[in-house]
């Protein structure tokens, strides 16, 4: 149900994409206490970014589940930017990050809804 979108002007090396995805599919997972299977994350590469006039790394974040704890968002903020950061490059103050608390009715899955 956690769904991870990254957009980012920032290309990881073809090789290391699936290392990336992997590992930030597990962040969220650990940051949510989530199970692993539920996580999707997404990787969109977009050259064609800027932030405060400036093309230089940058990222947008979207993290949608079911029951986000609203008390827990600065960590989360933190942890997500730590991970962009340390994998991509990108500085912590050119990241952008949409937390969304999603209702379970408004959720599909398996032909059903959580």
């Amino acid at each position: 149900m956690p769904f991870l979108t990254i957009r980012t002007n920032v290309a990881p090396a073809s090789d290391a994409r699936s290392v990336f995805l992997e590992l930030a599919s597990q962040s969220v997972s650990e940051i949510l206490g989530k199970p692993e299977r539920y996580v999707m994350v997404e990787l969109i590469h977009n050259p064609d970014m800027l932030f405060a006039g400036d093309a230089a790394p940058l990222a947008y974040l979207e993290l949608k589940s079911i029951g986000l704890p609203e008390q827990r968002t600065a960590e989360i903020s933190a942890s997500l930017c730590k991970l962009i950061q340390d994998r991509l490059g990108v500085p912590a103050d050119r990241i952008y990050i949409e937390l969304s608390n999603a209702a379970r009715h408004m959720w599909g899955w398996n032909r059903a809804t959580f």
